[in-house]
């Protein structure tokens, strides 16, 4: 019996196809894809033992074990999973490292347990991250870019996540960008970043590649890196700047860092051990711009940090952090932003509020 493979990788991305990983955890962990879930065929262990076999006595041997390690219950149960999956996603596609021998394997068992024939992808994980690299320097050079800018606290992100033809970079890297940048949950690895950047432009060319609007970043989002060709061209771009009054940016930085980071540790952690995470989140990214503070007014403001977080955890109340945000707005992150926009100058092509700036991008 013939079974099916799929070759048409933009479709696959396009359409948003549920994809089954049966590579083991920590290939998965390397490096996969946005819509992937990892079922796998052998474990990490089970992994390693194969591998020291087939070092040893060679491929045939190292297959006969692994049919040792994965027989029985550890097979119903594995192929269960896949069942599972394959019943709640019919339009999927499973995929292996190469599209070989393990993702015919569970093809294979799969149709034998369950009556369902499930197509692999041709060439497995190695040929999808190819081609996603090969799409991200393609797409590089066809699309137009627009980058909104402006003073930290105006609102970029929402702003753009307002917009059908925008890419919010941050979003893919997990990470807000700054200092304060770090969110509850780990960034994805570097792999996974730029194979979800790459995924997000095939869409939106296919939608008929309008001008793309994405934040003003610099190189690297936390510790992900923009890939180089792409920020190139992003350096290159016209630069339209988002302009909002101080108090409007305290505002919208108390909502993000105060109430919606909050949120996020608590919902990860529980309200207790959440608001302890949290709280020493705040106090670790302000440590970490004490050299550029200077040690004074680091200090105070460490401790006006501290009190203010003692004060909302015995009584709930917020406001009075924007005291220290205002501070850092006006004191610390202005003067950056005066520096870094008098440098592109020659790239802005408009500035103005959010209505101003959304109907500019309009008439674009």
């Amino acid at each position: 019996m013939e079974l099916p493979q799929i070759e048409d990788f933009r479709r696959l991305f396009i359409e948003d196809i549920p994809l089954l990983d049966v590579r083991a955890p920590v290939e998965f962990h390397k490096g996969s894809l946005p819509l992937a879930e990892n079922h796998p065929l052998i474990n990490d262990e089970e992994r390693h033992e194969i591998g020291i076999r087939y070092k040893e006595l060679g491929q045939d041997a190292a297959i006969d074990l692994g049919h040792e390690l994965v027989e029985g219950e550890t097979k119903r149960a594995r192929v269960g999973e896949w069942e599972n999956f394959a019943r709640q996603h019919p339009q999927g596609v499973l995929f292996c490292w190469r599209g070989g021998m393990r993702s015919k394997i569970s093809q294979q068992w799969l149709y034998e347990q369950s009556g369902i024939l499930y197509p692999r992808i041709k060439g497995g994980y190695k040929a999808l991250r190819r081609f996603l690299i090969d799409e991200m320097e393609r797409s590089t050079a066809s699309v137009s870019m627009y980058l909104v800018g402006g003073r930290t606290g105006v609102g970029k992100t929402h702003f753009l996540n307002t917009l059908s033809n925008s890419i919010d970079l941050e979003g893919l890297a997990n990470h807000r960008g700054s200092a304060f940048g770090p969110r509850a949950r780990p960034q994805p690895n570097q792999t996974d970043f730029e194979n979800a950047l790459s995924i997000a432009l095939i869409k939106h060319i296919a939608r008929g590649n309008p001008p793309l609007l994405l934040e003003d970043e610099g190189r690297n989002i936390g510790a992900r890196a923009i890939p180089e060709p792409f920020f190139n061209k992003m350096k290159a771009s016209p630069l339209l700047l988002l302009e909002v009054s101080l108090e409007e940016r305290v505002n919208i930085t108390h909502q993000e860092y105060i109430h919606d980071a909050l949120a996020e540790y608590q919902a990860l952690y529980g309200e207790e051990a959440g608001f302890a995470r949290w709280s020493e989140y705040l106090l670790g990214s302000l440590d970490k711009i004490k050299k550029r503070l200077g040690g004074v007014r680091h200090k105070e403001l460490r401790a006006v940090m501290e009190s203010d977080l003692a004060r909302q955890a015995t009584s709930g109340e917020t406001n009075q952090h924007r005291g220290w945000i205002r501070t850092l707005l006006a004191d610390y992150y202005d003067p950056m932003y005066d520096y870094q926009i008098e440098k592109n100058r020659e790239r802005i092509v408009f500035r103005g509020n959010g209505n101003e700036v959304r109907a500019y991008i309009a008439s674009l």
